[in-house]
C-alpha cells in the first residue's frame, strides 16, 4: 500500500513540474509575441513616417524649385525638335544575319543520346 502511495505522489509531483514547465514556456512565448508586436508596430510607424518624408521630398514643386536654383537650364523651344527624316540611319547589326548560330547548330544536332536530368535514360531493347 505504501509503495502505491509513493508512486501516486511521484506522479503528482512530476505532473506539477510538467504543468509548471508548460506555464513557463507559455509565458516566454507570450512575452516574445508582445515584443514582436511592439517591434512590428514600431516598424509600421517608421514606414509611415518614411513614406511621408518621401512624398515631401518627391513633391514636383519642390524638385522644380531645386532645379531652378541649382541647374542652369533654359526652357525647351519648338525649334529644338527636328523631323524624323533628318535622323541618321540605323547602325549595321554587329553580326551579319547569314552567320550560322553555333549554339543553335548544337541544339539541332542533339539527339536522345544526351539525356538531361529531366528526362529518363532510354531503356535498351531486350
Amino acid at each position: 500500500m505504501r509503495f502505491l502511495h509513493l508512486i501516486v505522489v511521484a506522479a503528482l509531483v512530476s505532473a506539477a513540474v510538467y504543468v509548471y514547465k508548460i506555464k513557463f514556456d507559455a509565458t516566454l512565448q507570450a512575452e516574445r509575441i508582445a515584443k514582436l508586436s511592439t517591434d512590428l508596430r514600431r516598424m509600421h510607424d517608421t514606414n509611415a513616417s518614411l513614406r511621408a518624408e518621401w512624398s515631401q521630398l518627391d513633391n514636383p514643386a519642390r524638385i522644380q524649385r531645386l532645379a531652378d536654383r541649382h541647374l542652369k537650364l533654359r526652357p525647351i523651344e519648338a525649334a529644338q525638335f527636328d523631323a524624323l527624316d533628318n535622323l541618321p540611319d540605323r547602325a549595321a547589326p554587329a553580326a551579319p544575319a547569314e552567320t550560322p548560330d553555333p549554339i543553335a547548330n548544337m541544339i539541332e544536332k542533339q539527339t536522345a543520346d544526351y539525356p538531361t536530368g529531366s528526362t529518363r535514360k532510354p531503356v535498351a531493347a531486350r
